[in-house]
């Protein structure tokens, strides 16, 4: 019976490798990357997901259509809306994203994504496959981008988190052997890590920021945590100006809880999970989960997103109205510092400054506060 299980693990490990090794070779004929300032019209793409993702972001969306209104006009900018990725839509195709989808979405440069609902084993949903891993995937979105600020504290992070490698890629992946043993993967390849930590390292220099943290746990998980560590001291002899200091993930959550450290870092750089855990801690020290966007960066794509989820409880309680747009409107600067209007992207985070602890801006989630687009109204005004 064991040789037989051991065969049957052979076959599926097998696969993977083979798989792996395909996508390295595509990493290395990988495109340069895409200049916006010669892209006429560049089009964005709106999908508003599914649970509160259906409301925020098509406030986040009037965020950007009032910014680029000049743009929109002289056909410099086109906005294309992008339905069908909802629950319901992606369990009936059994489809993380469906084919029509995916093909929609490929049809523009960047994306301002809302908040899906990723189905868990056992629940009332097909088990499908997260809709963000395989959107990451298929577009090849290796670069997760997080910020944030702090401005009391003097705190302006910046996360550059490996997108499409580490726990989550081959998180569909893993199988069990027999009823005993359950097993996963985790891959870090050479080109994976190094072209995430070179952006890191390229965001700090043009920055004028003379640090850069990364974050491992290479003591002990060896191979691939190891292949991550010694990728980032490999490319910081490329930096000498800008320093390169290795923390480990368990003290490293702690040490963003110490005021007496915590401001001391600036750029970090990390795999897949660890990036994952590390940023909603972030998010929440900013005012929440509900403050904070992401970038998810490619050659070709890229895609703007909140990093909470759908929460469909809201939903069932009637409370979406009520949802927080503050992360998808975060999201939609971030798309704008992208696509070249860096003075756009900084008034609306200005403006979300302003009203972060402002009794007119308050937004509960509730009735006890304001409602979404109550918010955003708030935002426009002080914008302008």
């Amino acid at each position: 019976m064991s040789k037989e299980l051991i065969e049957k693990a052979k076959e599926k490990f097998a696969a993977i490798i083979n798989e792996q090794l395909k996508r390295v070779e595509a990493l290395k004929k990988e495109a340069e990357d895409i200049d916006y300032s010669a892209v006429s019209p560049i089009i964005i793409g709106v999908c508003f997901g599914d649970g509160i993702g259906e409301v925020i972001s098509k406030h986040a969306e009037g965020v950007l259509k009032h910014l680029l209104k000049d743009e929109v006009a002289s056909g410099k900018v086109k906005f294309k809306e992008i339905a069908g990725l909802t629950i319901e839509n992606r369990a009936k195709h059994k489809k993380a994203i469906p084919d029509d989808v995916l093909k929609e979405l490929k049809a523009c440069h960047v994306i301002l994504k809302g908040p899906t609902t990723t189905p868990q084993a056992g629940g009332k949903w097909p088990n499908i496959e997260s809709a963000n891993v395989a959107m990451r995937r298929h577009l090849d979105l290796f670069a997760n981008v997080r910020p944030v600020r702090i401005p009391k504290e003097d705190i302006d992070w910046c996360f550059f988190r490996e997108n499409t490698e580490g726990a989550y890629i081959l998180g569909s992946k893993g199988f069990d052997v027999s009823d005993d043993i359950s097993i996963d993967f985790k891959v870090i390849t050479e080109q994976g890590a190094e072209r995430i930590i070179r952006m890191a390292f390229e965001y700090a220099k043009n920055n004028n920021i003379d640090r850069v943290t990364v974050v491992t746990k290479s003591n002990v998980v060896k191979t691939t945590d190891g292949r991550f560590s010694k990728v980032a001291f490999r490319i910081a002899k490329e930096y000498p100006k800008i320093k390169l200091d290795e923390w480990y993930i368990d003290i490293m959550t702690a040490k963003l809880l110490d005021p007496a450290r915590r401001r001391d870092f600036k750029v970090i750089v990390l795999p897949n999970l660890y990036g994952d855990i590390l940023t909603d801690e972030a998010a929440q020290l900013q005012g929440g989960v509900g403050t904070a966007g992401s970038a998810n960066i490619g050659r070709r794509w890229s895609m703007f997103e909140a990093i909470h989820g759908s929460a469909p409880r809201m939903v069932e309680e009637g409370r979406d109205k009520f949802a927080d747009p503050s992360s998808m409107i975060r999201a939609s600067a971030m798309l704008l510092r992208h696509i070249g209007y860096p003075e756009k992207a900084e008034r609306v985070n200005l403006a979300l400054d302003r009203c972060s602890g402002n009794e007119k801006a308050k937004i509960t989630g509730r009735e006890t506060g304001i409602t979404g687009e109550e918010y955003t109204k708030y935002i426009l005004s002080q914008v302008d």
